[in-house]
């Protein structure tokens, strides 16, 4: 259910969707119904240690593996990490993501 390839991240960057809001990028394609969800997470090192870039990617798929069947239909989708990321707890970066697929009427 991840997305591991390069050109799974490049497709998405040229064909998606993008939108940026709170600690997060989200990028997005709809798949077709029948599909599973996918996605890949992005954390550069600007925003620090291994440590704080495992601890944000961690974040980001467990929000992300929660919130998935909320969804209105399968999606593929990256999630960039932003520096403000670093600072919040789960529930901060849940609402962040929440937000995110509101406004891009992907839920439910």
């Amino acid at each position: 259910m991840r997305l591991k390839h390069w050109r799974d991240f490049a497709d998405l960057r040229r064909q998606g969707h993008r939108l940026a809001g709170g600690c997060l990028i989200a990028n997005w394609k709809t798949l077709p119904a029948g599909s599973v969800s996918r996605v890949g997470i992005i954390t550069v090192r600007k925003l620090g240690s291994a440590v704080v870039r495992s601890r944000a990617r961690r974040l980001l798929r467990e929000t992300f593996r929660t919130h998935q069947h909320h969804l209105q239909q399968p999606v593929a989708m990256v999630l960039v990490a932003r520096s403000s990321i670093v600072s919040k707890s789960l529930p901060e970066v849940e609402s962040d993501f929440l937000w995110a697929m509101r406004r891009a009427k992907l839920l439910k």
